[in-house]
């Protein structure tokens, strides 16, 4: 028996196993709709901020 979890796109139900190749997600349209997100910057890992300032000034400022 496998454990049954939401797409984190659509929230449609995913059985977690090898019958759901895209897991966690239900789809491949809900994995690139995800992966277009992190590309976009719309998610995000939270860094340190003490490591973000010392290296700072290693990186050229961003441009947007």
């Amino acid at each position: 028996m496998s454990a049954t979890i939401e797409c984190p796109t659509c929230g449609a139900p995913v059985e977690w196993g090898p019958q759901s190749p895209d897991r966690p997600f239900c789809s491949s349209r809900c994995k690139l709709i995800d992966l277009g997100a992190w590309a976009a910057e719309a998610h995000a890992i939270p860094g340190d901020e003490l490591t973000d300032e010392v290296f700072s000034e290693d990186m050229p400022p961003r441009r947007h």
